[in-house]
């Protein structure tokens, strides 16, 4: 196990921390440290460290800025009643992370580092994770390349870092709210041989004209279509998708290369089988999917993902209409699902699935 070192650094005052807390907000605030790992060819992954929250220096011919060659994550850490502090699934963030690194051409960095790094950061920061109703510390793992060259190849400086963010409902507001949804028939997120299945920047940047365009239709979200046949609904800029059948199947499009294996979404597949639930993971056309929540057959659509749990969908939109999933309120099957997640991720209920590892 990789030791840490941490170095002196300034907290902030109390009052300023406990008024950041009291009303977080999603990822605009930042805990007092990071962490910090180097990568070169002749060293490995070297200088472990946890330091102050701080600006990088990078030369403006970084390999980054350029290509975009990176990668990262997003996972939770939860206060307990108890006091006590726990991540949830964060081995599955690790391995995934593994997978974007390969994709990116960036070196692969041991689910060991990935762990110990996180856990650290926490232990250190603890006076950052929030308390209040469905709040959290969310954790950013990422690595980025540094090189400075134009030439287009693999860098051969690389630096890994996580920053931890409190955070409340990715969507603002208090209780769960249904979004509206627009799909797009002029953008694609991702194609196939792309890094549709990798986590990083360069698959949301592609999405986020098309965020715009759903922002001017006043939707919140945007869902994309396949890359190649613009039919089959595939994933939201930033959330997996899931619909229920009147007859209590729970549908969510099939992965590709083209789509994020979401740890949330592994963990719905799980739930909704062990409560009974017959689970599909298929195509998902996009006219079937309007037909069927136009005549009743689907009665519940929700998306999932670290930053917005379960969140149920209102309305898909289109340039043809708009279509109402039952009376745009949350569905049963979506609630029981998001109750169970989260009891079990804020140690209400038994976790029997060994998903929450706790830290300190």
């Amino acid at each position: 196990m990789a030791d840490f070192h941490l170095a002196p650094t300034t907290r902030r005052p109390q009052a300023e921390r406990e008024a950041i807390l009291a009303s977080p907000g999603f990822g605009s605030n930042f805990s007092d440290h990071m962490v910090l790992i180097d990568w070169n060819p002749e060293h490995g992954w070297h200088d472990h460290r946890i330091v102050g929250y701080a600006p990088f220096t990078l030369d403006p011919a970084s390999a980054v800025f350029h290509y975009a060659q990176e990668a990262f994550e997003g996972l939770k850490a939860y206060a307990h009643e108890d006091g006590s502090i726990w991540r949830f699934r964060a081995d599955v963030n690790a391995t995934r992370f593994q997978r974007s690194a390969r994709r990116l051409a960036l070196p692969e960095l041991s689910v060991d580092d990935f762990l110990t790094g996180i856990d650290r950061l926490v232990e250190v920061d603890r006076d950052w994770v929030p308390r209040g109703a469905e709040q959290s510390l969310y954790l950013r793992p990422f690595m980025f390349a540094h090189s400075a060259f134009l030439a287009v190849k693999p860098s051969t400086s690389v630096t890994y870092a996580v920053i931890a963010s409190p955070s409340g409902a990715y969507f603002g507001g208090s209780g769960v709210q249904p979004v509206k949804i627009w799909v797009s028939r002029d953008f694609s997120r991702a194609a196939p041989g792309g890094t549709g299945f990798a986590k990083c920047g360069g698959n949301y940047a592609a999405s986020m004209v098309a965020q715009q365009e759903a922002e001017a239709a006043g939707c919140s979200q945007v869902a994309f279509l396949d890359a190649v046949e613009h039919r089959y609904v595939e994933e939201l800029g930033g959330m997996n998708l899931f619909a229920v059948t009147a007859d209590g199947r729970v549908i969510t499009p099939a992965l590709t290369d083209s789509i994020l294996e979401g740890v949330t979404r592994s963990a719905v597949l799980r739930l909704a089988a062990d409560a009974g639930l017959a689970v599909e993971e298929s195509r998902l056309p996009q006219q079937e999917l309007h037909r069927g929540i136009d005549d009743g057959s689907i009665r519940e659509v929700f998306a999932c993902g670290t930053a917005a749990i379960i969140t149920p969908v209102a309305s898909f939109t289109d340039p043809d209409g708009t279509h109402t999933v039952a009376d745009g309120q949350p569905g049963t099957t979506t609630l029981d699902l998001r109750q169970q997640l989260t009891e079990i991720q804020y140690g209400r209920r038994p976790d029997p699935y060994g998903w929450m590892h706790r830290i300190v």
